[in-house]
């Protein structure tokens, strides 16, 4: 018998999204100047646009790329880029995993276009050789639910005369990402940095700009989805002018998360601590007979929501089972909560490894999965 660990990590938050906090994250630091006044007066326009401007900064994105907020997470964000800039090229459609197959399936069944679709099964990739430069490409950077990431842009044509359209809502803050070959781009507060949900971001290069202005979408678009208007940039949405209403205490959050990767050294430092966490998981699982990665190339393996299945697959129902009694004993113990792999994947564990995740908690994780996986027999 494995015995019961006499150490908890100290902060047991292993959730895939709405993540982790910052380490030291309070309600008390918050600027509430903001709250109860319209987010379109003075002081909201200037937070809103604050967080914009940190944000495009903290990211590191080129000078010309507009960054602004947009409704509904970076599923919002990803409809919106589809549906206003889709249906003028060619397109191919890339997914390993639950979120990628959402894309392809309001492609080609909402937006009924006839894309060259490329998937792979949970743990593998999407072949990425041989795209055609001319098509638009829709693809997600780092697959929350599968653990498989690109292992870099490379394989995205500099001369290229589609656009590419990437989800890197797992992978912002957390992974280094070629901007230069990305023209739309897009993420949500929940994720690397642990803000609150419901509002996402998105990034346009100055190509998707021009195709916006240039090449109107073949149809029309809800008030949510449009960027344009008289066949002109929408400029004000990356300025602070927002869509809708903006919960102006999720901005204060964003910001209090900004400023704590800022204090923590910027983007580098955080890439730094996902990948620290990664690699002490990755030394867990190493050493346990009972579980391994999803995704069995450690190039395209992602250092932000690990995903680990059980070495025994000969009896997936009681493996599903047995994930979730762990699941359940270790969120009783306080040991780790939200970890059981996404509900499409194979059965297994999903943990999350970004930067506002500490190392010495993921230290402290491993005596108590190895301990759960025994008292679940």
């Amino acid at each position: 018998m494995v015995e019961r660990p006499a150490a908890r990590p100290a902060r047991p938050y292993f959730s895939s999204g709405p993540c982790a906090k910052p380490p030291g994250w309070s309600l008390s630091s918050f600027d509430i100047e903001a709250l109860g006044r319209s987010h379109r007066g003075a002081i909201g326009k200037a937070r809103l646009a604050e967080a914009i401007e940190r944000t495009h900064a903290l990211l590191q994105l080129p000078a010309d790329y507009k960054l602004g907020i947009v409704p509904a997470s970076d599923t919002g964000a990803m409809e919106m880029a589809m549906w206003a800039l889709l249906g003028t090229r060619p397109v191919t459609m890339l997914a390993w995993e639950s979120f990628g197959a959402g894309w392809v399936t309001d492609v080609a069944k909402q937006l009924k276009l006839d894309a060259d679709i490329r998937t792979a099964d949970y743990g593998k990739i999407a072949r990425l050789e041989g795209i055609d430069p001319a098509s638009d490409i829709v693809f997600t950077w780092n697959g929350t639910t599968s653990g498989v990431r690109v292992p870099d842009a490379d394989w995205i044509a500099a001369d290229r005369t589609g656009l590419s359209i990437c989800d890197a809502t797992s992978a912002a803050f957390a992974q280094p990402i070629d901007w230069q070959k990305i023209d739309v781009g897009t993420f949500s507060w929940q994720k690397a940095l642990g803000g609150e949900a419901a509002h996402g971001m998105i990034v346009l290069s100055p190509r998707a700009i021009e195709r916006l202005e240039g090449e109107p979408a073949p149809r029309p678009l809800p008030k949510i989805f449009r960027l344009t208007k008289g066949g002109k940039l929408i400029d004000g949405i990356f300025h602070g002018e927002t869509i809708n209403t903006p919960s102006m205490l999720c901005v204060e959050d964003w910001l209090h998360a900004i400023g704590w990767a800022e204090q923590l050294g910027g983007l580098d430092a955080l890439i730094a601590r996902a990948n620290a966490n990664a690699q002490a998981l990755d030394a867990w699982v190493a050493e346990a007979a009972w579980i391994e990665h999803l995704a069995t190339d450690p190039a395209i393996r992602s250092n932000t929501s690990v995903c680990l299945q059980f070495s025994d697959r000969s009896d997936p129902e009681t493996n599903t089972k047995r994930q979730k009694a762990m699941a359940k004993l270790l969120e009783q113990e306080d040991a780790a909560y939200d970890i059981g792999a996404y509900r499409d994947a194979p059965p297994g564990l999903r943990i999350w490894c970004g930067a506002t995740v500490e190392t010495a908690d993921i230290d402290a994780l491993g005596p108590w999965l190895d301990w759960a996986w025994e008292m679940t027999k």
